[in-house]
């Protein structure tokens, strides 16, 4: 079946030039000049992306946006806003827009975030919806990411969620590993089973083998009476071993047979106990290298690779990263008086270009300091204060000019290229107000030269407007 889009833009050009980009697609499209005749052919079609100019006579995008929120709330709608608008299209993610595009845009930038967002819609398609009000923040649409590498994840999600397969999750610290896993477990046919999450790395050997299989009376030190194990919670459920990396040879076997017998014994009882339950772990660590070194079992390992999922570092999906910020921002600020409830652009080219080497989580800690700085309306560069002491000082370190660029390469040969480049550009930008011609005129360099280290870097730009701070 067709995707069906509806443009809306009050300059004719705009309009075809869209027509044309979008005309090799599998989409069906229909264009409106303002946003009365946009809401009418709304009320008469079912549309499932609406691609809509903030600017416009008669009744503006952000109304527009308003009423088919409240009357379609199927619609994704991306909004289209020149370069000192910018703020205005965040405002309009908070309104529930799922993106925005800045003019004057690239054709293969339209593309891209069309496509984007029917991936996306086709992922969530593919889930089980849930029915009971106690799932619904594990829901695909509530977690966020419409990035390209997260659109895989969604995928793979949907495929082995309804299954009884042993899934692996793998990814750095602080990627949401656990949210993941929940939502593989609420949009499962156990959904109203338990879900039993285990910090591996937060108990010690003896402790982690009692808490998972349970103990009886006297078993050891201090165990005064029997108590059920973990695997015993979540009968009919789902375990969640988190850094399973962590556990020791010992307590692997044990598990191994679990897997293989689906039976357990409590510590210190010669009983035999048999559970249904749905093993889901996830680990930051090299598996491959551990079982190399005998550190891991290979025939666990085996075990409980059969669907591994990679979730990217918010690195490697920066497109998030905007959607991300507000989120943490609106849900920071609902305690604060008066509220913050934006960021400046010089705030959010910040946000954009940190490695997050803490990802979504050291992203959420980030937010939450800046609300608390803040104070009031505006998120700006100076309250983002656990990232700003990172970025590339002004001064020899750091070459203003290409020449000065060509040279420090020559004398400093035990720095990475890579590493001195991304400075170099990120220390024009932050000079220059995240003005890309002003830094690449300061430079130096042509501004298609500048562009394209820009681009071999993933280094954005969110507005071009200096900031105050």
């Amino acid at each position: 079946m067709k995707g069906r889009i509806l443009l809306v833009d009050d300059e004719e050009i705009v309009l075809r030039s869209c027509q044309r980009i979008l005309s090799g697609g599998d989409y069906d499209i229909d264009t409106a000049r303002d946003g009365l005749a946009a809401l009418e052919l709304i009320n008469a079609n079912p549309y499932d992306v609406l691609i809509l100019d903030i600017k416009m006579p008669k009744m503006d995008g952000i109304e527009v946006l308003r009423r088919v929120k409240e009357a379609r709330p199927d619609i994704d709608v991306i909004m289209i806003t020149g370069l000192h608008d910018i703020q205005t299209a965040v405002q309009a993610m908070k309104l529930g827009a799922l993106d925005y595009l800045p003019k004057p845009f690239e054709p293969e930038d339209l593309e891209m975030i069309v496509g984007k967002t029917f991936d996306r819609r086709a992922a969530l398609q593919g889930s089980i919806e849930l029915e009971s009000d106690d799932d619904t923040s594990y829901r695909f649409e509530n977690i966020i990411g419409t990035s390209a590498p997260m659109q895989q994840v969604f995928r793979l999600i949907a495929r082995c969620a309804p299954t009884n397969s042993t899934v692996m999750l793998r990814g750095e610290s602080g990627t949401g590993k656990e949210l993941i896993a929940r939502a593989i477990h609420f949009n499962s046919l156990r959904k109203d089973k338990p879900f039993v999450p285990v910090d591996c790395t937060s108990l010690s050997e003896n402790l982690l083998e009692s808490e998972l299989f349970g103990h009886v009376r006297g078993s050891f030190t201090g165990a005064m009476d029997n108590k059920k194990g973990l695997f015993e919670t979540a009968d009919g459920g789902t375990l969640f071993l988190d850094e399973i990396g962590n556990i020791s040879l010992t307590t692997q076997a044990k598990l191994l047979r679990f897997i293989e017998e689906r039976e357990f014994k409590a510590v210190g009882d010669t009983r035999t106990q048999t559970v249904d339950i749905r093993l889901v772990t996830a680990t930051n660590k090299d598996l491959e290298g551990m079982v190399a070194d005998g550190d891991f079992r290979d025939d666990l390992y085996y075990r409980i690779n059969i669907f591994p999922i990679e979730i990217p570092p918010l690195r490697e999906r920066r497109d998030d990263i905007p959607t991300l910020a507000t989120h943490f921002l609106n849900q920071f600020s609902e305690d604060m008086n008066p509220p913050s409830r934006e960021f400046s652009p010089g705030a959010m080219n910040l946000l954009m270009n940190h490695d997050w080497p803490g990802n979504v989580r050291e992203l959420e800690n980030v937010i939450q300091r800046a609300v608390i700085l803040a104070g009031g309306d505006i998120i700006r560069q100076g309250h983002l204060v656990n990232i700003i002491d990172m970025l590339p000082r002004v001064d020899l370190d750091i070459p203003r000019t290409s020449e000065d660029l060509k040279r420090i390469k020559k004398v400093a040969r035990q720095k990475s290229v890579e590493n001195l480049e991304r400075h170099f550009v990120l220390g024009a930008l932050k000079r220059n107000g995240w003005n890309v011609t002003r830094a690449a005129e300061e430079t130096g360099m042509q501004r298609s030269n500048f562009q394209a280290l820009m681009k071999k870097y993933d280094i954005r730009i969110r507005g071009i407007e200096p900031d105050p701070n």
